[in-house]
């Protein structure tokens, strides 16, 4: 309990982007830049960062990658987050492995996550174990493993909906007074009226605190440059991002406005791997 309550006295500003320090696992894991400037509206996004999103996303992903993505918080110090990843389809689905990192050298969060995914007719399942460490400069380190599970339906062409819930197995940090890690639960629904346009929206419920709107658009420009946008309300916050896409390398930017805290940046890397051809 004194680990907790240091911890939020330490970083009482990051309750103001919406942290949840009071209880473990504070610091958002949801990455990568495409989601990012579509206000990590995330929930409906199949790509290859939903090892760190909806987890239910990564059996859509038909070729190996590895990805790469830092957030800075100009005004905020010791809040940035860094992250990477790999993926890769198998015979009887996909595999994924991510590395998450918050925090500085008074404190911290790390995690590792290793997911499954796979595809069945027109929805795609996904199952993430998770590591996850904290340390806090002068009261030592301690960790906890959680479940998390989620999927994305296609419903028709143009709409497809998604969900997913964090902590399914309602872990305990080891070594507390039995304090549990955070359960969260996000559903959402994507509409795509033009091949051009992708429209999201999604609301996500932790279970000690008020509910959260996000929502999210992707604008095309001949299929390798996007415009995207966002928003998130309670906590309120504004985004907006770019995307740029090449055969083998996606490179994506995206920023938060929030009038407390000021700008967060992300940038984010994916490089596809081309998978060997049988003689």
């Amino acid at each position: 309990m004194q680990f907790q309550m240091n911890v939020k006295i330490y970083f009482r500003l990051i309750v103001l982007l919406g942290v949840k320090i009071a209880h473990a696992q504070s610091a958002s894991t949801l990455m990568g830049g495409r989601s990012g400037g579509m206000g990590n509206s995330s929930s409906v996004i199949a790509d290859e960062w939903s090892i760190f999103n909806n987890i239910g996303g990564l059996g859509k992903i038909s070729q190996p990658n590895s990805c790469f993505a830092y957030e800075a918080h100009p005004a905020l110090v010791g809040a940035n987050r860094m992250a990477a990843s790999i993926s890769t389809p198998t015979k009887i689905g996909v595999c994924g492995l991510g590395i998450f990192r918050f925090g500085d050298d008074v404190y911290s969060e790390h995690v590792v996550s290793m997911g499954f995914g796979n595809q069945i007719g027109n929805t795609s399942l996904g199952l993430k174990a998770n590591y996850i460490q904290y340390r806090a400069e002068g009261f030592g380190t301690t960790n906890a493993v959680s479940l998390d599970f989620g999927g994305i339906t296609q419903i028709t062409r143009q709409i497809s909906i998604g969900a997913y819930i964090t902590n399914l197995t309602q872990s305990k940090l080891q070594g507390t007074n039995g304090e549990r890690l955070p359960a969260k639960l996000a559903a959402g629904i994507g509409f795509r009226p033009s091949e051009k346009v992708f429209v999201t929206t999604e609301i996500e419920k932790d279970l000690d605190y008020q509910t959260t709107w996000r929502g999210g658009m992707e604008y095309s420009v001949y299929k390798k440059v996007f415009f995207r946008t966002g928003f998130n309300i309670n906590p309120n916050a504004a985004y907006a991002g770019l995307g740029v896409r090449k055969k083998k390398i996606n490179f994506d930017y995206a920023i938060r406005f929030s009038q407390l805290i000021g700008t967060a940046h992300q940038a984010s890397a994916t490089y596809l791997i081309s998978a060997k051809k049988k003689k």
